[in-house]
């Protein structure tokens, strides 16, 4: 599980340098709460974007962006929201989703990959 734990650390160091050369400005790492995790957040502009960082190694067992599900979608929400509202956004601030899928050495970002549930 640690080695799982490091690999997943790398990946998003990885992820937040591909996404601060897009002109994101990462704000978080690894925020936690009871409802559970988001890998990054950032800022986009004016919009704050709530990141999922996913890794496979190969495709064997599906694509990386496969494993948001629905049920994660979920969470991320419910961490999103309690981010919001710990920092005291106002809702009236736009926010996206995004999902970081890296497969092999290969980035793919995936923007407003999913909507509010």
């Amino acid at each position: 599980m640690e080695n799982r734990r490091r690999t997943g650390a790398a990946y998003e160091e990885k992820a937040a340098e591909y996404l601060t050369a897009l002109g994101y400005e990462i704000l978080e790492r690894n925020f936690r709460c009871r409802q559970g995790e988001i890998d990054l957040i950032a800022r986009e502009g004016e919009t704050l974007v709530f990141l999922e960082v996913k890794y496979r190694r190969t495709a064997v067992y599906g694509k990386p962006e496969e494993a948001v599900d629905a049920l994660k979608q979920r969470t991320i929400c419910r961490v999103a929201d309690f981010y919001r509202m710990r920092r005291r956004i106002p809702e009236d601030r736009p926010c996206r989703f995004d999902v970081v899928a890296v497969l092999g050495e290969e980035i793919t970002l995936y923007r407003n990959a999913f909507s509010y549930q």
